[in-house]
């Protein structure tokens, strides 16, 4: 699952995601298929984050015009 999570774009895996908050949240589906679902919504979330976080990085030191790198908050604070 792991290796197919890699695989996936943000789109994909959001995407992925949604389907399964929406499958969770009905309430005729058996106890065991919602806890595997969960796990795997979890693994989404951060396989989610984890592609955010490394596309803010880019667009942090993108952002940078003389070359140096700092985090987005604080050009924010300057």
């Amino acid at each position: 699952m792991s290796e197919q999570l890699n695989e996936l774009s943000f789109e994909e895996a959001l995407k992925k995601l949604e389907e399964i908050v929406a499958s969770l949240e009905n309430d005729e589906i058996p106890l065991e298929k919602s806890m595997a679902l969960y796990e795997e919504g979890m693994k989404l979330s951060k396989q989610c984050n984890r592609m955010l976080k490394n596309a803010e990085e880019k667009m942090t030191e993108l952002m940078q015009a003389d070359g140096t790198t700092q985090p987005y908050d604080e050009v924010l604070e300057d």
